[in-house]
């Protein structure tokens, strides 16, 4: 008795019902894209917000704080914080580090008729770069200390209007400051920000006297305990420390977390339509072929070969479907769009970032409805009457 009917007979029927075919593997494919792709952008998120920090770099805050935009605390906390053993030293002596203010702004997006955007506004020390060997100036110069000039990060570049190279703008109303220098940060959210002198910033937004966070150096990562220990063992001076690495990742979290819920949450409403398309598609397959299906059983396949045989039709048309969304999705790698960081309420512009193992798991996804959606069609497939399907 024959065991298996050949899988180059599932494949012709498949070609030989081309409209079916297409429609129910593009609703896999587009499945299947859906869910990768917000993986995709999940994945950019933190890969953007993660790299924004080094494991060798410590922010500290004012104790309570979730971020450095709802965190303000003294100046003459900045020299306690430095003077903390483990801070690294430049070739002169002097603390890499410094006390940074932070302050969003909002600005009209380019060729958008009065849309208005939240950017960040990062007050920093004359040694970033130093602290920041990440941080390059790729056009321009340097802002001149003391000064209204600042650079841009290469994502603000012309996004905003008159937020351009050689260009000034409204830093707030009537203080108007004048871009001189372009950089990048490796991919990083410090990409999305404005650069300005620390002493600029605070004196602009009436915050003399005050920083947001301190951000230093440190001579290796292992002194990161010692460091953290000396700052939060005063009480009384209400400061806490992170890794700058962690923090960046714990402030992208809740927007990462949203995007993927909202791209879980429509690819559970799309895979139900690309399932109940796929058993529609199978149904009729199996309405139109009873007779086939009845020659099948009459030539000595039992009900568990039309069964199987049914499924790999259904696994076959959502796997190539799954792999159409998968290579589709990864042209979303070309793209670039920007959100709000909820922690921040800033706009950052983000990249989706193409993972082998999210592509497994949309990949599956498609396996899966192709077996949820063609079990029962298979099933009445394998249960049809050979006498009475021949006779039809």
């Amino acid at each position: 008795m024959l065991l298996m009917i050949p899988l180059s007979y599932n494949l012709r029927s498949l070609v030989a019902r081309k409209g079916t075919t297409l429609a129910s593997a593009f609703g896999i494919a587009l499945v299947v894209f859906v869910l990768s792709s917000s993986l995709m952008l999940s994945g950019g998120i933190k890969k953007t917000m993660g790299s924004s920090g080094s494991s060798e770099n410590a922010v500290v805050l004012r104790k309570g704080a979730d971020s450095e935009l709802s965190s303000t605390f003294e100046t003459r906390l900045i020299n306690l914080i430095l003077a903390a053993p483990g801070v690294k030293k430049d070739e002169t002596g002097a603390a890499l580090g410094g006390g940074e203010a932070v302050i969003v702004i909002a600005v009209e997006k380019t060729g958008t008729a009065g849309k208005i955007a939240n950017v960040l506004v990062r007050g920093v020390s004359d040694n970033v770069l130093k602290m920041r060997p990440e941080v390059k100036l790729i056009e321009g110069r340097l802002p001149q200390p003391g000064t209204d000039e600042v650079m841009l990060g290469k994502s603000v570049r012309g996004r905003y209007t008159g937020v351009d190279l050689n260009l000034s703008f409204e830093l707030k109303k009537n203080r108007k400051v004048q871009a001189v220098g372009i950089f990048d940060a490796g991919g990083s959210s410090f990409e999305s920000e404005i650069w300005a002198g620390v002493d600029t910033v605070k004196s602009s937004f009436g915050r003399e006297g005050l920083v947001s966070s301190v951000t230093v150096q440190l001579e290796s990562g292992s002194k990161y305990d010692a460091f953290k220990a000396t700052v939060e063992s005063d009480k009384q001076l209400g400061l806490q420390s992170f890794r700058e690495s962690e923090y960046y990742s714990k402030i992208s979290s809740g927007t990462a977390t949203f995007v993927s819920a909202i791209g879980i949450v429509i690819t559970v409403f799309f895979s139900i339509g690309a399932m109940i398309g796929a058993a529609i598609t199978m149904y009729a397959a199996v309405a139109q072929r009873r007779r086939e299906i009845g020659t099948l059983q009459a030539l000595g396949f039992t009900r568990r070969a039309v069964l199987s045989s049914m499924l790999v039709e259904s696994i076959v048309l959502a796997t190539v479907g799954g792999l159409v969304g998968a290579v589709a999705s990864l042209f979303m790698g070309f793209v670039k769009i920007s959100m709000m960081n909820f922690a921040t309420w800033q706009e950052v512009s983000f990249s989706f970032t193409p993972d082998p193992g999210q592509i497994l798991i949309s990949l599956a996804l498609g396996g899966v409805m192709g077996v949820v959606g063609g079990f029962f069609p298979a099933l009445s497939a394998s249960r049809t009457n050979p006498v009475i399907a021949m006779r039809a």
